[in-house]
């Protein structure tokens, strides 16, 4: 099963939580061999790869991400899995922070992240994404 979108269901739970506090987004993406973008998208017939699209995604919503008050926190390379599913790997891992929900609403109905989005939806095979309250003390469990 791959997972791009999330579901209708998965996003009225995501917004029917508290919107005023900061979120921080936890990003697992695996990327499609090659970019798959529908027939008539102006990349449709160039091949690129998955990362290749994926990196378009990057370069056009930084500026959106940046715009709504969010920052990459984290990035990191996923080397293996420890615990959990052996066929669960990753090409990009990272952690996204916002301000608030609505800031994060507000990225993803902005028009240039919606041009944005669909080298996302070309580039992705399977991913998770993860919305996390920020801990209060990152120093110890609990």
């Amino acid at each position: 099963m791959t997972h791009i979108d999330p579901t209708r269901a998965q996003f009225d739970a995501f917004k029917d939580l508290d919107r005023d506090h900061p979120i921080e987004m936890l990003n697992l993406v695996r990327f499609r061999d090659l970019a798959n973008y529908p027939g008539d998208h102006v990349l449709a017939r160039d091949g690129l790869t998955g990362a290749e699209a994926y990196q378009l995604y990057g370069k056009h919503s930084a500026p959106v991400l940046t715009k709504v008050g969010g920052s990459i926190l984290w990035r990191g390379a996923f080397q293996a899995m420890l615990i959990g599913p052996a066929d669960e790997a990753w090409d990009a891992v990272f952690i996204a922070s916002y301000p608030t929900t609505h800031a994060f609403l507000a990225m993803i109905s902005d028009p240039a992240y919606k041009e944005a989005v669909v080298h996302r939806q070309a580039a992705v095979a399977t991913s998770r994404l993860i919305r996390c309250a920020p801990a209060k003390s990152a120093d110890r469990f609990g």
